[in-house]
Parts: structure tokens; sequence; C-alpha cells
């Protein structure tokens, strides 16, 4: 596409929306930035693309800046039913993502993760795969660099490893990674997607433009996806734990590579440092990737040999008085919460939850809370839907703050629970991100203990 001299609007000022304009503007384009919120980032954001030339408005858009354009970039949070994006369409102005973007100006081989669960921590396993086989890898996306502030520095002897949405995918036209891989599809963002096809079509468009010598991994245990019956051009591997597949998977307590019949001995699972069962999936899903971008079955031992896992994702905390505390706040679905709690084997659990909802179905986990969950401690807006939908499977306690909760759930726990803070929700009614809400849990947690502490010392 030639940016050249084309008039093109950025909508949403974030990390990605600063970079799309960034890049734009050095691609020659005429660009007008807009975003409907103001603070004192965004107050510096536009400075910054001011002084390149960029015409910026903050709190509102003007007709001038839609009518315009002949691009539009969106970012992530955008809904269809936006009046910027009925403007769009009322003066057949194109829409795209910032990763369609990124995507015009990238040189390198690009692996593009998406799903429900799991983004994230399977695209940090192969990122550290690859650059432990001496691969020159560029970790992208939802997390690390936005794609648009790395994508024109690439050259094709590097691998662009990148965390994609639903909401970045639903807008690709051109998109095409070498490796598309999809960790699991359940319910999620009913919130900005009308209905459950229109979220599974936007995450299938992560192999919609792939060509006969592209890959494409799927989870083989996930029902959605192993049903697929559609035509896929590029070559499709599979992964899972429990089944024997043409890709990777578990047998008996070892994890395998076993494509087109050359079978690899990747490790044993009691050897892989990242706790949880649910993260076998995202091993599996890893290797397979990496692998098709020559990561080493060697490179691959060592990264399970030492990689602990990342913050807010079933990350233990601290013990008090022989309770376990866990930080799993990036669970934001119920399938995550789902997860987490079929990884507390054996142990009782008082789990805290709540938040802004997606659109969730809570009722969908109500036997596994009741068979899982000693007592549930509940935050934010969701409350009373999570009240009512698991109503009478469990005691139920309310907290209008991470300290209460985290206090409310050591009153209730015994030596050998665990207190587990799994939300289920989206973290803006109380928050800035998943992350604050995970560190204040931390700061609650140590706040409780050294209490306990000075207590004991003082008496």
């Amino acid at each position: 596409m030639e940016l050249n001299d084309k008039k093109v609007t950025v909508v949403g000022l974030g990390i990605s929306g600063r970079a799309a304009s960034l890049l734009l503007r050095e691609k020659g384009a005429v660009v007008y930035a807009t975003d409907s919120s103001i603070s004192d980032e965004l107050k510096a954001t536009k400075s910054e693309l001011e002084e390149k030339g960029i015409s910026v408005e903050l709190e509102k858009y003007t007709e001038e800046f839609i009518k315009v354009a002949e691009l539009m970039v969106v970012s992530p949070g955008v809904k269809d039913d936006s009046p910027l994006i009925q403007a769009a369409r009322a003066n057949s102005i194109p829409v795209i993502s910032e990763i369609e973007l990124g995507y015009l100006s990238c040189k390198a081989p690009i692996i593009a993760v998406t799903g429900t669960n799991g983004k994230t921590t399977t695209v940090t396993l192969i990122d550290l795969m690859l650059k432990a086989s001496g691969k020159d890898s560029l970790l992208c996306g939802n997390i690390g660099e936005a794609f648009c502030e790395e994508a024109a520095d690439t050259t094709n002897e590097q691998v662009v490893v990148l965390e994609v949405s639903s909401f970045q995918l639903k807008r690709i036209r051109d998109f095409r990674p070498k490796v598309a891989c999809i960790t699991n599809i359940t319910q999620n963002h009913f919130d900005w997607h009308p209905d459950f096809k229109d979220y599974f079509d936007s995450k299938k468009n992560i192999y919609k433009n792939q060509k006969e010598d592209d890959f494409v991994l799927l989870n083989f245990d996930d029902d959605n996806l192993r049903a697929l019956d559609e035509k896929i051009a590029s070559k499709c591997y599979f992964f899972s734990t429990s089944d024997k597949v043409n890709g990777a998977y578990c047998e008996g307590e070892r994890l395998f590579l076993d494509i087109d019949g050359k079978k690899d001995n990747i490790c044993s699972i009691k050897d892989i440092k990242l706790k949880g069962e649910h993260n076998i999936s995202n091993i599996l899903s890893a290797c397979l990737s990496a692998h098709f971008q020559g990561a080493t079955v060697e490179a691959m031992k060592e990264v399970l040999h030492t990689f602990k896992g990342l913050d807010h994702r079933f990350e233990r905390v601290a013990e008090i008085n022989g309770v376990e505390f866990i930080d799993d706040s990036k669970a934001t679905t119920v399938d995550a919460c789902r997860a987490a709690l079929s990884s507390c084997a054996g142990k009782e659990v008082i789990l805290i939850a709540g938040g802004r909802d997606k659109g969730s179905d809570f009722t969908s986990i109500k036997e596994l809370i009741a068979d899982k969950v000693k007592s549930l401690v509940l935050i934010g807006e969701a409350k009373e839907k999570i009240r009512r939908s698991l109503k009478g499977s469990v005691e139920i306690s309310d907290a209008d703050d991470m300290n209460k909760a985290v206090s409310i759930s050591l009153d209730k726990a015994s030596t050998g629970d665990i207190v587990l803070l799994s939300p289920m929700c989206a973290s803006f009614d109380m928050y800035k991100d998943y992350k604050e809400r995970g560190d204040i849990f931390k700061e609650s947690v140590a706040s409780l203990k050294a209490g306990i502490a000075a207590s004991l010392h003082s008496s």
C-alpha cells in the first residue's frame, strides 16, 4: 500500500495508536490522530506527535478528521458501533487495525498467536525458545513492543513473534503470518463482539490469507478447533495434551514433537518449571510454533527447565499460616478461572473474583465452583451477576476493595488451603489494568503478612 501523501486518521492513542501514527508519518502519510479520552499521558503523546507534524485532538473527534481520511487505522478498543466506525463506513473509508499496518512494513516472517487464553505465555515461550536457538526474535503485540514500533526496521533474518487479539484480526486485509497458532476458543468479549460466531470468525482470520507454504497450528483438545471443516490453504498441524497428533503431544509423562513421522522427545513434565495443568497445552503450542521457525529441541528443553512463568498468571505470591496465595489476575475469562481451579488439585480454594463483566456466562462454571471452591469473595461491578449465577453452589462474601477481599479470604481459609485471585472479569471498573489489580493483590497479601508477623512479635 502506498502511504506517501495519503491522508490517514488514527483512532485511539494508546501504545499501538501512537506507534501507528509515527510509522505512518515516517512513510510520508498526512496523519490525523484522535482519542476520546484525556490524561497526562495522552497530553504528552499529543505533544510528541504534533512535533512530528501530526494533527491531534483529544476528548472528541471532529467530522473534518474523519471526512478528510482515505484510510482509518483503529485501536482494538473501538467497537464496530462506534460513531467513528459508522462515519468511516458512511464515507467509504477503509478501516484497518494496527497489526495490518505493521504487516505492510514488516520484512521478517511472523509467528502470530491468538486464542481466548494462554496467548501471552505462549508467545513468551516461543520468543525464549527462538532466542535460545540463536535466532533474532522480536516479541511484539499485546506484550513487548507495539508491532508498528518495530515493523519498519525488521529484516528477513529476524522472526517476529506477535500476540494478536480478535479485535485486531477482525480488521485485517492482507495480514499473513508464516506461522499462525490458535491456542483455544471459548466464549469471551461479548461486550465487544455481538455473538460467538463473530468472535470465532475474527480469530480464524489469522490464517485466511495464508498460502500452501505457511503453517496453521490448532488445539486438537478444543472442540471448536478440532471440528473445523472449512478449507485451509496452509499446512495444518495440531497440539494435544491427550491424543497423539501430527504435531506436538503428551505421551505418559513426556512431551513430544511428532511431525510427519519424525518424532523428538522434548522433556519430562516433571522437569518443567512452569506450573499449572493448563500450561502444558501452552507449552506444546509454543514448541510446535517455534519448531517451524527453526528452534531446536535442545533450546526448548533449556527454556522449559528454567522458565517459571509470567507475573499475574497463576503466580505463587506468599504463604501465611500455611495458606498459599496465588495471583491469577490475568484470568479475565470464565475458562481461565476454570483452568486455574483445575490446577489447584487436592486443595480447597477461597476464590476472589469479580470486576467488569465481558458478557460472560458465569453459570457455566457453577458445578466446578461447587466442587473446588470453599468460599467465594466477590469484588467489582459484576458482583451481583456472579452472585445470581452461582447462588446455592458456594458460600459468598462481598468486599469493597482488595485489602478487604484478602483479609476475608484468610479468615475463611485453613492450613493447606489456597487463596486464589482469578477474577473471570476485566479490571477496568477498579484498576488501570490486570497488572495493577494483581500488584494491589500482592501488596495486600504482603501487608497482611507483615501485620500478622508484627502482632506475633509484639506478643
